[in-house]
C-alpha cells in the first residue's frame, strides 16, 4: 500500500504540484498532504488508515457530514437511471424551485458546474444588463479563478503569496477596481472616480476566503443603499455562505436583498455545482430568452441536483441551524477559553458554523489586518493538530466548518487538542 508521501511524490509526476487545487499541496504549512481513502460522518480516513476529525468538510459543502445515508441512497438510485442526459430533468426544476423559495433575492436561477462559473456568468450578465464595463470587488475576497477576479484576491492566492496571476490582461485589470472590505468610504471613492462606469459590485457578504471576516454593522446595508442610488448591480457571492450561515444565506442573516446571488458548495451536496440567480428582469437577459450566452454540458446534471435537493430538504427541518449554532458556539467558547488560559491574544472569528483562528493580536476587520497573521506559527499549530487527528485547512487564510455530524465527543476532543497544540507553540 502506498503511503501519503509516496502517493504525493508519484502525483507530482503527472499533476501540476501533485494536486488539482493549489491549497491542497500544503505549500504554506509544509509537509506532505494526506490522501483520503474514505470518509463518514465527521471523520476522514487516509490511505494509512489514520482517522481525523474533519473541519474542512470539502471546503464547506458537507454541512450534513460525509456519506450521509439519505444522500448516498438517493445518488445510488439516480445512478441506476443514468448519470447525465444533456436534456432537462424534473430534479433540476425541483431544486430551482426550492432555491427560489429559500433565498430572499432569487426569482430565477441558472445551474452551472462551479462557483467560478457562477461568478463569471453573473458579472457578464451584470455588464450586459447595465451596458457598463467596470466592476468593484474587495481586497481579499475570492470569487473563483476567472480573469476578472484574480486581482488582490484571497484564498489560495494569498496562501501562496501570489499577488495576481500571469495571463490576466491589462484590459481586464483596468476594468476591475478593488475596494477595502468593511470600508464604505473606499467604495464611494471608486464610484466617484468612475462615475457612471460601474456595472456591478461583487462581495462575499462574510469574507470566507481570507479566513472568516465578518461585515461591520450596517456595512452591507450601506452597500445596498449606494448601489440602488447609483444604478449598480449588487452581487452577493454566497458560494460559501449560501445555506451555511442561515437557510436563506447571509442575505437573510443580514437582511439585505441583492440583485444577483451566486451559489455553490452546499447546493450540490458534495458534488460539483454552481448557480447564479436573482431578479427576474435581469435573469431574463440569459440565453435562450435573452442575449447573454452561457451554456454547460453537465449543468444541472441529475447527480448534483439530487444531492443538493436532498441536502436542502434536510436543512429545512426544524432547529437544524440552532443545532449547528450550538455546536459551533461550544467549540468557539472552548478555544477562546484556551487562549485566555495560555495568555494568548490570537483572534477567533465565527459566524454560524464557519470560523477561523487568526494568529495575530490585531482586530480582524479587513485584508490588511488578516495579513498581519503569523503564517509560520499557524503552520506549527496545523501540524500539532494534524498529528493528534484534527484536520484543519492547510492555510491560515481559509475557514473551518462544522457539520451536523460533529458530535459532542468530537468537539470535546478538538478543544483538548487545541489547548495542547497552542501550548506547544
Amino acid at each position: 500500500m502506498l503511503s501519503n508521501k509516496k502517493l504525493f511524490a508519484e502525483s507530482k509526476k503527472y499533476i501540476p504540484g501533485g494536486v488539482n487545487s493549489p491549497v491542497r499541496a500544503f505549500c504554506s504549512v509544509g509537509g506532505n498532504p494526506i490522501f483520503i481513502k474514505k470518509a463518514n460522518g465527521s471523520k476522514l480516513i487516509d490511505v494509512n488508515n489514520k482517522e481525523y476529525i474533519d473541519y474542512v468538510c470539502s471546503w464547506g459543502p458537507l454541512i450534513l457530514g460525509h456519506s450521509h445515508t439519505k444522500i448516498i441512497q438517493a445518488l445510488k438510485k439516480v445512478c441506476d437511471d443514468g448519470t447525465s442526459y444533456g436534456a432537462p430533468t424534473e430534479i433540476e426544476l425541483k431544486l430551482a424551485k426550492l432555491i427560489c423559495k429559500l433565498v430572499p433575492s432569487i426569482e430565477k436561477v441558472r445551474m452551472v458546474n462551479s462557483g467560478t462559473e457562477a461568478t463569471m456568468s453573473a458579472i457578464r450578465l451584470a455588464r450586459a444588463y447595465t451596458r457598463k464595463n467596470k466592476i468593484i470587488k474587495f481586497e481579499g475576497c475570492y470569487h473563483g479563478h476567472s480573469d476578472d477576479f484574480l486581482i488582490k484576491a484571497g484564498s489560495g492566492l494569498t496562501t501562496l503569496s501570489i499577488p495576481g496571476s500571469p495571463g490576466v490582461t491589462k484590459g481586464t485589470i483596468k476594468d476591475t477596481l478593488n475596494a477595502e472590505y468593511n470600508d464604505i468610504e473606499s467604495v464611494k471613492r471608486l464610484i466617484k472616480e468612475n462615475k457612471g462606469e460601474i456595472a456591478a459590485i461583487i462581495i462575499e457578504p462574510v469574507a470566507g476566503n481570507m479566513g472568516v471576516v465578518l461585515p461591520k454593522e450596517n456595512f452591507l446595508q450601506q452597500l445596498r443603499e449606494i448601489t440602488l442610488n447609483e444604478n449598480i448591480i449588487l452581487i452577493f457571492d454566497e458560494v460559501i455562505t449560501g445555506f451555511r450561515v442561515a437557510l436563506g444565506g447571509a442575505q437573510e442573516l443580514y437582511n439585505v436583498i441583492t440583485d444577483l446571488t451566486t451559489l455553490g458548495k452546499i447546493i450540490g451536496g458534495g458534488l460539483p455545482v454552481g448557480a447564479y440567480g436573482g431578479r427576474k428582469d435581469i435573469m431574463d437577459y440569459v440565453a435562450p430568452i435573452g442575449p447573454v450566452y452561457q451554456a454547460g454540458t453537465l449543468s444541472g446534471n441529475p447527480l448534483a441536483m439530487t444531492a443538493g435537493y436532498e441536502t436542502l430538504k434536510i436543512l429545512m427541518q426544524k432547529d437544524t441551524y440552532k443545532i449547528l449554532e450550538f455546536k459551533a458556539k461550544v467549540l468557539e467558547d472552548g478555544i477562546k477559553e484556551n487562549l485566555k488560559m495560555l495568555n494568548l491574544k490570537y483572534q477567533q472569528t465565527r459566524v454560524g458554523s464557519m470560523s477561523c483562528l487568526f494568529f495575530t493580536n490585531k482586530e480582524i476587520k479587513d485584508y490588511q489586518s488578516v495579513m498581519t497573521s503569523n503564517t509560520k506559527t499557524y503552520a506549527k499549530y496545523f501540524h500539532n493538530m494534524l498529528k493528534k487527528g484534527i484536520y484543519l485547512a492547510p492555510s491560515q487564510f481559509e475557514a473551518s466548518f462544522i457539520s451536523l455530524a460533529h458530535s459532542d465527543k468530537d468537539i470535546e476532543k478538538t478543544i483538548k487538542v487545541n489547548y495542547e497544540s497552542l501550548k506547544k507553540l
